[in-house]
């Protein structure tokens, strides 16, 4: 996978200057445009599109500072439609407007061209198991809430303190598959995935029952789930859960993600400072 990976990454190197198409890097990755867009982002902390940005924005500097071109000729081959917004762009990354960059000689700042290679250590395993589920739906209550990739999130918190404990009980009593009992799901995330892009997100059960008119309910097809599971401190090993599954289990495993929520099921030591969770992501065979 990590092979192709950089194939891919050799293709954007390529096409700096021109169109890149997400389906085209997905054919060469022999990936969906959905699992690359995720294992991109959990590989390189950053989305797809913010590293193309940044890289054709570090290779226009340089051609800023050589003065060979006129920075319209620069912001034409680089995909702007007029010199304003390739300036605003130039700005935002630098620190600094291009032409004043080229008047100055000043310092720019630079993405540098990222290339993947996964380090096996060896030192722990990861507990998963391969689960195909009949279609179900998920019931409880929902709110649309921001990203945090790190630390507690606030939005989340407090949304959970407003649901009251008669409305939980009723929740949790329609729970009659796994996994079972109370869960966090994610869904509607931004393809970008980036800190602070919003998310639907249900505190609820995966149930077979209907709805009751006064809870939300999000259906979920048939299909294949990959299932992990974590134990540590909370909230930092779920997190750690998610970055490895995509950074560690994926490149390894003839799977790749597919559209669909993302189920957590999380238990709470007494004092609340750490956590045993299954974390159910939606895959599909690779075919390799």
């Amino acid at each position: 996978m990590l092979e192709r990976l950089n194939e891919a990454m050799d293709h954007i190197e390529r096409r700096l200057d021109d169109r890149i198409e997400v389906a085209e890097l997905a054919r060469i990755a022999w990936t969906s445009e959905h699992h690359l867009r995720r294992m991109f982002s959990a590989l390189a902390g950053i989305p797809l599109s913010e590293y193309v940005r940044r890289r054709r924005l570090t290779v226009a500097g340089a051609e800023v500072l050589a003065g060979e071109r006129t920075l319209l000729e620069i912001a034409v081959r680089y995909g702007y439609t007029s010199g304003e917004a390739f300036a605003r762009a130039f700005r935002a990354m630098h620190g600094i407007g291009p032409g004043e960059a080229r008047r100055t000689g000043a310092a720019l700042r630079s993405q540098p061209r990222m290339s993947f290679r996964l380090i096996v250590e060896g030192s722990s395993s990861m507990r998963y198991r391969i689960v195909e589920k009949d279609e179900f739906s998920v019931v409880g209550r929902k709110a649309r809430v921001p990203l945090v990739h790190e630390g507690m999130n606030p939005a989340i918190a407090d949304f959970i303190r407003s649901i009251d404990q008669e409305t939980v009980r009723r929740i949790k009593s329609l729970s009659d598959q796994e996994p079972e009992g109370i869960v966090s799901v994610s869904d509607d995330l931004a393809e970008s995935r980036a800190e602070g892009t919003e998310l639907d997100y249900y505190h609820g059960v995966v149930s077979s029952a209907p709805a009751p008119e006064d809870l939300d309910a999000l259906p979920v097809p048939a299909g294949i789930w990959a299932v992990f599971e974590s134990a540590g401190a909370f909230p930092q090993a779920l997190q750690y859960l998610w970055r490895d599954v995509f950074t560690e289990w994926f490149p390894s495993n003839p799977y790749r993600s597919r559209p669909g929520p993302e189920i957590l099921r999380t238990r709470l030591s007494a004092d609340g400072s750490r956590a045993e969770a299954e974390l159910w992501i939606p895959v599909e065979r690779t075919g390799t």
